[in-house]
């Protein structure tokens, strides 16, 4: 039966501050299902918003106070558990949070559509609270956190497929240690509710079916929707005239965020670029390094080329034109999901050039609309690089990674994609 979707009310949960990220991507498929008639509405941290299908949590600086302390909490308590080298926000006990259950949205709501809910938002108690309404619940999944007992990616470990114990990114990992409780609570949780996961590409899909939280559940792939209109080829000449870059460079596109990061794989772009000018002198001569992000000193001082800092400014055209001006966009990442910015960046008509892992094979057409390394293969992100900026027909790559960026990510084909999933659950009702 074919539901009337003008009729259908969707209430989208998100742990993120207005921004950019994930919280930009929800509130793009907020807005594109708005636009073709779902009563869609995201539940905001703002205190305000004249925005239409934005709606404050609260209205009240105590709330955002309250907000903030829990993000603070929830770091502060999980450092005596964690061992040292793990970087903070990569395992997440999930102990405090708001209560938002009674939120008078999700009374005439059908779905209640969640995203990233941890990092003192939502504590598994008040997850509990939430799913415990009986009404059906989407779960766009963003990273492995939903289906593990607390880390966001597990690496090479492989205790989330049947039950988290042991765990590698703790002090004193044990048979009952935190990840593993918590693994439990969850699948208590998970088993008395209807969940109907989400995920955001096919790796992601194989993990999470894979895990025992959600081995038996059905499990869409949809992307995270791109604002098409926004993010569209420009003239380089004018993008480059206007960010003050040279015209006469290749220009290697480079975002630093987070790159302190090991799973970022800064390392591994610093010893392609040693090769590179190693094996061709004129390398250094001919090419810079355009930066976004905080670069830090220890990095930016190993890194062999010239390099030009851009500042992303939110609310201004600063990420357009950047991806415009740039000839190719490097991600030496060994471990990603699915960026916004990698497919911002093709939207824009930017070759993309990554390792073969996670997700990239998802959305980069080797050699068509970008490169795909062997993972971890210095030598061959060397070969990438270079191949892109300087074997190939820049053009033509800029054209196809749009074409793929209008065929799958934008956001009237995601919204689509997510309306047939909603009418699947309630027809299946």
């Amino acid at each position: 039966m074919k539901l009337n979707f003008n009729l259908l009310k969707i209430v989208h949960v998100n742990n993120a501050f207005p921004g950019i990220g994930t919280a930009a991507s929800v509130l793009q498929l907020n807005k594109a299902l708005r636009k073709i008639g779902v009563d869609s509405v995201l539940l905001s941290h703002e205190l305000s918003s004249n925005d239409d299908g934005i709606v404050p949590l609260e209205s009240s600086k105590l709330f955002t106070a309250k907000l903030k302390a829990f993000q603070l909490l929830e770091k502060t308590m999980v450092l005596p558990h964690k061992k040292k080298s793990v970087q903070s926000g990569e395992f997440t006990k999930a102990s405090f949070g708001v209560d938002i259950s009674d939120h008078p949205e999700f009374q005439d709501a059908d779905i209640i559509h969640l995203h990233e809910i941890h990092d003192g938002f939502l504590s598994l108690k008040g997850l509990q609270k939430l799913l415990e309404k009986g009404k059906p619940v989407v779960w766009t999944l963003y990273d492995m956190w939903p289906f593990t007992g607390g880390c966001h990616f597990a690496g090479t470990c492989l205790e989330f497929l049947e039950k988290c114990a042991f765990c590698p990114y703790l002090l004193k990992p044990g048979k009952n240690d935190i990840a593993a409780r918590q693994f439990i609570f969850k699948k208590r949780l998970y088993s008395k509710v209807n969940i109907f996961p989400v995920a955001g590409s096919r790796w992601l899909r194989s993990l999470s079916s894979e895990s025992s939280l959600f081995r038996n559940k059905h499990i869409d792939v949809i992307p995270q929707p791109v604002d098409v209109e926004y993010f569209k080829i420009m003239d380089k000449k004018s993008s480059r005239e206007v960010l003050g870059l040279p015209q006469d460079k290749k220009l290697l596109l480079f975002c630093a965020s987070g790159i302190s990061d090991l799973k970022k794989g800064a390392r591994y772009l610093i010893e392609a670029l040693n090769i590179l000018i190693d094996s061709f002198p004129v390398f250094k001569e001919n090419v810079e390094l355009v930066v976004t992000g905080k670069i830090p000193p220890g990095v930016k001082n190993n890194i062999p080329l010239r390099i030009r800092k851009i500042n992303r400014n939110a609310g201004d055209d600063t990420d357009v034109l950047t991806f415009n001006a740039a000839d190719a966009f490097v991600l030496p990442s060994v471990q990603e999901i699915m960026p916004s910015i990698i497919t911002d960046a093709m939207s824009c008509g930017t070759p993309v050039i990554a390792f073969r892992t996670g997700s990239m094979p998802d959305v980069i057409m080797h050699k068509q609309s970008g490169f795909l390394a062997e993972i971890k293969n210095s030598l061959s992100l060397a070969t990438g690089i270079y191949e892109t900026l300087f074997l190939s027909d820049l053009e033509e790559m800029g054209k196809v990674a749009r074409e793929i960026i209008l065929k799958e990510f934008a956001e009237d084909v995601v919204a689509k994609k997510y309306l047939d999933v909603y009418e699947n659950i309630l027809n299946s009702r």
